[in-house]
């Protein structure tokens, strides 16, 4: 079963970053990354500003990799359903939960691959921090390693595409995602005025804690996305998404102080919908919390088990979905 997971899995990986949303959603976000540290320039305080930057960066890789994991899912899966593409698939020695488990593990895997590049955007970002004034002088390692990194990543992939056939929107993920970490390793080790630096200097372990539980809310919303895609279509699946989003950030605010007080009702809900605020802690950041560990470890254990309920549904519901 293992190996069919993999099979399917490597097929959704390759076939979810070669769609052009994704591409869309790659570049988009990353040009917002890059945008960020002007667009926080208003609070006329420089600390104000540089937790501004935190916060819009962290909501931002969160808003694009929900709208990444609905149009992925969709245009993996409920799409073969609806071309009845799946039928050459499931009618081979796979079953309906290998096909399930595969296509969560590609379209996430996808994800997660543009929410490491999308983090590297944004580390090269905090690094490079707010102007707030005139005197200030960019941070030029930043912004020709990055800028770099990224013409690079765009003409090999376009050399390719004219020269080897190559599809232009995995070629780019390819080549793109490892020059950007390659231009973020270069960055730790030289210094705003170009002299060389111990790599833990600008190495922001914090902020990497807080990126790591966005990646694994991504992972949570990619599996309601997979759950939802089996009987739903692109745009109903989208507005499934993002009430997800929304209730689960709300939770605490929403359910959790009547549930406190012994609502049954409150306290139903407070269980079933997902609190993603464990997952957000861009607060924590601002008001200088350290996020310790165990703290991760709970938070993993929690997504983790949840995912295993929404994928599990949504085998239960592709089980009894004609494909046919």
């Amino acid at each position: 079963m293992l190996q069919q997971i993999w099979a399917v899995a490597r097929n959704t990986f390759v076939e979810t970053i070669r769609q052009p949303v994704y591409v869309v959603l790659l570049l988009g976000t990353l040009l917002l990354m890059a945008l960020n540290p002007a667009i926080c320039a208003f609070t006329l305080d420089t600390e104000g500003d540089n937790k501004m930057l935190v916060d819009l960066g962290l909501s931002t890789m969160f808003v694009a990799g929900l709208l990444l994991a609905a149009f992925s899912a969709t245009g993996v899966f409920s799409r073969e359903i609806s071309n009845q593409t799946v039928l050459t698939v499931i009618s081979k020695p796979i079953g309906r939960a290998a096909f399930v488990l595969g296509k969560f593990a590609g379209v996430y895997g996808a994800i997660a691959a543009a929410g490491l590049a999308w983090a590297i955007a944004f580390l090269l970002g905090v690094r490079h921090e707010v102007l707030t004034t005139a005197d200030q002088e960019l941070d030029m390692p930043v912004l020709l390693f990055g800028a770099g990194a990224l013409a690079l990543g765009v003409g090999l992939a376009a050399f390719g595409n004219y020269y080897y056939r190559w599809v232009f929107a995995s070629a780019l993920a390819a080549w793109l995602i490892p020059l950007l970490v390659a231009a973020y390793g270069l960055v730790l080790l030289v210094g705003k005025h170009w002299s060389f630096q111990p790599i833990g200097t600008d190495f922001q372990g914090q902020l990497w804690i807080a990126i790591l539980l966005v990646i694994l809310a991504l992972g949570l919303i990619s599996a309601v996305a997979i759950a939802a895609s089996v009987r739903l279509g692109q745009v109903l699946t989208l507005l499934v998404c993002a009430g997800v989003f929304m209730v689960g950030l709300s939770s605490d605010y929403l359910f959790g102080r009547s549930a406190a007080e012994g609502h049954w009702f409150a306290g139903f809900f407070y269980r079933v919908v997902p609190n993603l605020g464990f997952l957000w802690q861009a607060d924590a950041l601002s008001q200088g919390r350290a996020l310790p560990f165990s703290f991760v470890g709970q938070v993993a254990a929690y997504t983790g088990l949840y995912v295993c309920g929404v994928i599990s549904l949504a085998i239960g519901l592709f089980q009894t979905r004609e494909v046919g």
